[in-house]
């Protein structure tokens, strides 16, 4: 991703790059950014100093791992930037520190950052607010073979905004593995996981009733369009004041909540 941000940022004439960062132990330290997407030498080596890197950025993009978003918060919180967090799999331990944070920077969390993917968001919230609990909700998600959180970051903000408006608590109801007892639970959401090859990420919501089914679903072909959604996100954030948004907010659609 941090490459695929790099070629989106190139073909766009309102974002600069203003540093590069990777953790200590990266292969592409001291390389310079251009070099790394075949777009030649552009004066920008990838660094692991992030407190420096952040003194002449604008706003900052975190696709890294579950482990360092803790640090890069509050690396952003210390510097005053804004800062989008596009990594998956996070903690729920880490909820107290994004809203103290969101006190003092602004701050986006997209589990994706595909436009198409957030509008899937707002259809299946209005297909759920819509339908009983008498059609089953089953979430299936693809994705290449080395990606490390299953299901997807995607795939669970799809059946937290399933639940919320069903009024459920999806730790109750979410059904992630099934052992082969028992019938499938009333309310439940279930969730299937692919892994293989190099799919970039495909996520289908099932609705299924008796005698119909409604299946809504997002297929990404490019990763560059995580890349480029994201871009567009960090430019509308560094516009906005002190507080939690999501891309929700940034395509300004909402079908409610």
């Amino acid at each position: 991703m941090g490459q695929a941000l790099v070629r989106a940022a190139l073909e766009r004439p309102d974002v600069n790059i203003a540093a590069a960062v990777a953790s200590s132990d990266s292969q592409h330290l001291g390389r310079d950014i251009g070099d790394l997407v075949g777009a030649g030498n552009f004066g920008i080596e990838v660094t692991s100093n992030l407190s420096e890197a952040l003194a002449d950025a604008d706003v900052a993009i975190d696709f890294s791992q579950p482990s360092a978003t803790a640090t890069n918060l509050a690396a952003c919180v210390g510097a005053g930037k804004p800062l989008l967090i596009g990594t998956t799999g996070l903690s729920a331990a880490l909820e107290k520190d994004f809203e103290r944070a969101a006190r003092h920077i602004p701050l986006l969390i997209a589990p994706n950052t595909s436009v198409g993917v957030t509008l899937l968001m707002e259809l299946v919230r209005q297909s759920a607010r819509a339908l009983s609990l008498d059609y089953d909700a089953e979430i299936i998600e693809a994705h290449h073979r080395m990606k490390r959180d299953a299901p997807s970051g995607t795939a669970l903000a799809i059946g937290q905004a399933i639940a919320d408006e069903r009024g459920q608590h999806l730790g109750q109801v979410a059904a992630t593995h099934r052992d082969g007892e028992g019938l499938r639970k009333k309310g439940d959401i279930g969730f299937a996981v692919v892994r293989g090859g190099d799919i970039v990420g495909e996520h289908t919501v099932v609705f299924a009733g008796a005698g119909e089914q409604l299946v809504l679903g997002h297929r990404a072909t490019d990763r560059a369009i995580f890349a480029r959604g994201a871009l567009d996100a960090a430019s509308w954030l560094g516009a906005k004041g002190p507080g939690r948004y999501s891309m929700r907010d940034v395509i300004a659609f909402k079908t409610g909540g």
